[in-house]
């Protein structure tokens, strides 16, 4: 039995406890309070950080599916004047422009995105694996989550080792074209491992730390699953 399997048949999983909308209410708050603890703590367990989700072919991408979801007012950046910082418990912090980014390794990846809502798209993504950065930055030992910060103020902490998986990239391609600003541009988070609000668009700081902060991100302070793995 493999881990979503596992997950599901439980109903441990993120997906097992849905949350309604984009808000939460008391069951969904008692639930989440009650048993987040135990649910990450399996779900830790079970992530298999070097082991492939698999993908689909490009036939089947489903490219009405994928909803925008607006947390704020969509910003407006300028692709020469972007950034990319790297720091916090790194031997080597940087500053990375879009050309120093598209050097780097590429990976093109058609996977299944998950929204908490219920829905659910087959989107191809494109760009370079996040493990390929925070290695450019040379973490310390004592790195253990890592922060996304992004233009529109939205903020995500994720366990290091889903970090280092190696389908989880900073996108700048969806379905074999540039990203389009609705959908992250110029660099959002995709991954198949981790529900949809998870994957923060538009990012430009990540802050490796040794330890979660009060902060754990936008919509886990809400009472949303930290973890939030399927």
């Amino acid at each position: 039995m493999h881990r979503r399997q596992f997950l599901h048949l439980t109903g441990l999983s993120s997906a097992g406890l849905l949350l309604s909308g984009c808000g939460t209410n008391f069951l969904s708050d008692l639930a989440g309070n009650a048993t987040e603890p135990f649910n990450q703590k399996v779900e830790e367990l079970l992530l298999k950080p070097q082991t492939l989700v698999p993908e689909f072919p490009i036939s089947q991408i489903e490219p009405e599916k994928l909803l925008v979801n607006t947390f704020r007012s969509t910003p407006q950046i300028d692709p020469a004047q972007y950034r990319l910082i790297i720091d916090g418990e790194v031997a080597q912090p940087m500053q990375l422009s879009l050309e120093d980014i598209y050097k780097l390794p590429f990976r093109s990846m058609v996977i299944r995105h998950v929204c908490v809502e219920g829905w659910a798209a087959i989107v191809q993504w494109g760009g370079v694996p996040l493990r390929e950065l925070i290695q450019l930055a040379q973490p310390k030992n004592s790195a253990k989550y890592v922060y996304f910060q992004s233009v529109d103020r939205y903020y995500e902490s994720w366990d290091m080792a889903s970090c280092l998986h190696p389908q989880t990239l900073m996108a700048y391609q969806k379905n074999g074209e540039p990203l389009p600003i609705d959908n992250g541009a110029p660099l959002r988070l995709a991954a198949p491992i981790k529900l949809g609000y998870k994957q923060s668009k538009w990012v430009t700081r990540i802050t490796l730390t040794s330890q979660l902060l009060k902060y754990k991100g936008y919509w886990e302070d809400q009472g949303y699953e930290w973890f939030a793995g399927l």
